[in-house]
């Protein structure tokens, strides 16, 4: 496949692995939402194809999180996905109900949307060391939008799901393990290894065995399609609220968006309280 973030390797016909590769960080625009849909595609029809492994070529940054300089309306107003849903969350929903095994091999951090991304997947393997997971959102004054209000809740429980979303707060892989956020917090130097090894050992599985079983516990675990739009509604209102942009200008002004101490912490950096005195 001909991607410009994305790195496509077809090591089997019942394996791929997908190579997220955006410098600096792995931010997500609307490009990178094209490029998920036509990998989506792929799943959704490829015969052969039983597991497919999102990995990153950053090992600071997994998916950063959404770029807050594209332009709100440009994102907005991106045409529905076959769902009829925006195509981000088109592109998770869709993913998440692929005849296929979805695993993110998460190293370096994966915070917002690039959360929302990991929580999509079917499992979560996270380096112990090296991994970051959050949404940050709410410490700058915007709800989030892709989906984790109806997903976490499912996989952390309620009270954990709220520490979370409203901390705002960076969870390293051994805590996100702990919560539930991830299946596994691996080892660093054996990540690798072992999340090769688990997609091999699926992909010589019968596809159709694997497809019809994961149906069944999407059945009961996955949020319906009408869980999702109402928050990323609730985004687009508030990212557009003036003190969400004067925080947002703070943020960029610290380093936001950038290899930056902002970046590499930005749970402590969203809830210092200059934010809110800009």
């Amino acid at each position: 496949m001909a991607t410009n973030q994305i790195r496509v390797d077809m090591r089997s016909p019942g394996y791929w692995t997908a190579t997220f590769d955006h410098p600096p960080i792995n931010l997500i625009d609307p490009e990178t939402i094209y490029e998920l849909d036509a990998l989506v595609n792929k799943l959704e029809t490829d015969p052969d194809l039983r597991v497919v492994v999102f990995n990153s070529a950053n090992p600071e940054f997994y998916l950063a999180h959404y770029d807050v300089l594209v332009d709100k309306a440009v994102t907005a107003s991106m045409k529905p996905g076959r769902t009829g849903m925006h195509p981000w969350l088109d592109t998770l929903v869709r993913l998440s109900r692929a005849p296929v095994v979805s695993i993110a091999s998460i190293r370096g951090r994966a915070r917002g949307a690039g959360s929302e991304f990991v929580l999509a997947c079917d499992i979560r393997f996270a380096s112990r060391e090296k991994a970051v997971l959050g949404q940050f959102e709410v410490g700058m004054g915007a709800v989030p939008g892709g989906g984790p209000m109806a997903r976490l809740p499912r996989l952390v429980g309620r009270g954990r799901a709220l520490e979370i979303l409203l901390g705002a707060n960076d969870f390293s892989g051994e805590l996100a393990e702990r919560y539930g956020y991830v299946n596994r917090a691996i080892p660093d130097d054996e990540l690798d290894g072992f999340v090769d090894a688990f997609a091999q050992r699926l992909a010589q599985f019968d596809k159709r065995a694997i497809a019809e079983t994961k149906g069944f516990v999407d059945q009961t675990t996955l949020p319906a399609d009408a869980e999702f739009p109402p928050a990323l509604t609730a985004f687009f209102n508030s990212v557009q609220r003036p003190e969400t942009g004067k925080r947002a200008k703070a943020l960029l002004q610290m380093g936001l968006q950038q290899r930056s101490e902002a970046e590499l912490r930005l749970g402590e950096y969203v809830a210092q309280s200059k934010l809110g005195s800009q």
